[in-house]
């Protein structure tokens, strides 16, 4: 039998115990060792329900075991604590979005990744859908020329979940743990849609595109909410383009969720749209090309990053759809909209949110 990978796992709490965990548990090549959470009642039941050999409440005793690779799963606001931990005990590391809630601290995991040749994931699930995936290999084979223009929508059916009034969407209902409520409705802690939706948005534009964010203006409300449920965005690119990006937290339950991109180029324009499936390509020459997506294949999902991840832990050859420099563009957006909507639609410069004070 091949080497198994030796996994541990910072946070134990709604979408750990709902999506990651179950996942890894039915890997043969993975080893589940030791999980953290800081009240005991849970974390034993998490540990007996999913194999882990050992169970913490301070993540610094996990990151003693011999450890090949970390999950991240835990508040918004201590991600780039335990992420440069787990990196820094060598092991290669899988981070929930948002990966930090600040560009300067997102640049750094960059940096402390590459330092040590360490592998960073982001799961930003839409990244990975096979329709999706096809439509940036056409944008290279087939192309749209220069990327001129960016229009990017989200709407997600979280009103409840973020306004504190209900809890998650129903195909997410928690087993063992409920979400807690200062992740998602302390805006103090990265609470909010664009920390916490938009954020899947703002990741697959860029990795369409290849772009990075200079400057934003942006505007946000969150009626009986008290962080944002709606967020609209104009953004300036490091090619000249412009764009804009905004969301709504606002479907009603169980609603698919919607995100249609359409990128406009010199030759062309992409038209990629999640809840209808459709991505396509068409050129100011006549050449048309569509993807074939099957049916409910834009449904979010977030079952091939987990499986990536392990595969790139364990030295595969693997493609990194959703790596930390990725994780760091898509930071300095959120974090620059957030900015300008604290300042009612001043302009924010994204170079000045990565300087160090």
């Amino acid at each position: 039998m091949s080497r198994r990978l030796r996994v541990g796992a910072i946070g134990a709490g709604w979408w750990a115990t709902t999506n990651h965990f179950p996942l890894l548990a039915a890997r043969d090549d993975v080893e589940l060792i030791g999980v953290v959470r800081p009240d005991e009642e849970i974390l034993h039941t998490v540990k007996k329900e999913f194999g882990f050999q050992t169970a913490f409440t301070d993540y610094r005793d996990l990151l003693k075991e011999d450890l090949d690779a970390v999950i991240v799963s835990t508040p918004h606001h201590v991600h780039f604590e335990h992420t440069m931990a787990a990196l820094a005990s060598g092991a290669h590391t899988l981070c929930e979005k948002p990966m930090t809630l600040t560009a300067l601290d997102a640049w750094k995991i960059v940096k402390e990744a590459e330092r040590r040749e360490k592998n960073v994931l982001v799961p930003f699930g839409w990244n990975y859908a096979p329709f999706i995936v096809e439509a940036r290999r056409a944008l290279h084979d087939v192309g749209i020329g220069e990327v001129e223009y960016v229009q990017a929508f989200m709407a997600s059916p979280t009103k409840q979940f973020f306004s504190g009034a209900g809890t998650v969407p129903s195909q997410w209902t928690p087993s063992i743990a409920s979400p807690d409520p200062g992740t998602w409705q302390n805006p103090l802690q990265g609470g909010g849609y664009a920390h916490g939706q938009l954020s899947h948005l703002v990741a697959l534009a860029l990795w369409l595109t290849d772009l990075r964010g200079v400057s934003v203006r942006a505007l946000a409300s969150g009626p009986g909410a008290g962080v944002d449920l709606y967020n609209c965005s104009t953004v300036a690119f490091n090619n000249g383009a412009q764009g804009t990006l905004a969301g709504a937290g606002t479907l009603p339950d169980d609603d698919k969720f919607q995100v249609d991109i359409r990128l406009f180029g010199s030759e062309g324009v992409l038209l990629l749209d999640v809840e209808r499936e459709r991505a396509e390509i068409r050129r100011h020459d006549g050449v048309v090309w569509s993807a074939s997506p099957l049916a409910n294949e834009g449904a979010y999902q977030c079952v091939e990053p987990l499986n990536r991840f392990v595969d790139l832990a364990l030295g595969r050859d693997v493609e990194n759809n959703s790596p930390a420099e990725l994780g760091a563009r898509t930071v300095e957006i959120v974090a620059a909209i957030q900015e300008s909507s604290f300042r009612d639609g001043e302009k924010v410069f994204i170079e000045q949110l990565t300087l160090a004070d």
